[in-house]
Parts: C-alpha cells; structure tokens; sequence
C-alpha cells in the first residue's frame, strides 16, 4: 500500500463516523510508504479528539508513534492512548503501548488501538 492510500482510508473512516462535526487532517508524505498525520476531529457533543500517527505502510500498517488524545466539552482530557516510552518504570505488559484513562498520572497497559477502535469507543462513551 502507497502512503496516499492510508491517508485516503484515515478521511473515508473520519468522513464516515456519525459522531465526527467536522475535522482538519494535515498529511505529510515522507516516502512511498511512510508518512506523518496529524489533525483534530470535532466531535457532535462539542468534544475534540487530538491524533498523530508516524506510520509505514509497505507490507502492514505499522504506526512508529501514534498519539490519539479525547477531550470533552470543557477540555479536560479523557484519555490518551499512545506509544511514547515515557513509563518504563511500570513495567506495563504492553510497553510502550498505554492509555491514560481520566488524568496524566492514571497510566494503564492497553494494546495498541488504531483510529476505528478509539472512535467507536468514544462513541460508546457518548451514548
């Protein structure tokens, strides 16, 4: 797969989630099959989900780093996923993949989820 062809299946899945307002994707071609997302999606209940993804697409899709962090309505965080190395020290089973569920210091392991599996969450969430 080209990195057009991800970016292409990141707008087709935002464009059509029944929660998303509107949103605002900037893609960064680095290669053939490596590229750099980043953007913000507006949520219909005036909430806001932050994403970045550094991925490379040639025989998976293998995201380097991915950051995916859901605000509510008054910006306070909900929780974040991602893969920065930054909690070594909690000998997490799925290092360096964690979420942080309600505030910064509440860390717990998670696998890695992709941008489908986060909005689908947020969308139970808002139910």
């Amino acid at each position: 797969m080209l990195i057009e062809l991800y970016f292409q299946q990141v707008r087709v899945l935002i464009e059509s989630c029944k929660i998303v307002e509107s949103f605002h994707l900037d893609c960064e071609k680095r290669g053939l099959y490596e590229g750099f997302i980043r953007g913000q999606i507006n949520l219909k209940c005036n909430s806001l989900l932050h994403l970045r993804e550094f991925v490379y697409v040639e025989i998976a899709i293998d995201r380097k780093m991915y950051s995916y962090q859901y605000m509510d309505a008054d910006n306070n965080l909900v929780f974040r996923y991602d893969n920065t190395e930054h909690h070594r020290k909690l000998n997490l089973p799925n290092f360096p993949h964690h979420k942080h569920d309600g505030s910064e210091n509440y860390v717990v392991s998670s696998d890695a989820p992709f941008l489908a599996d986060v909005l689908e969450e947020i969308e139970r969430i808002q139910v």
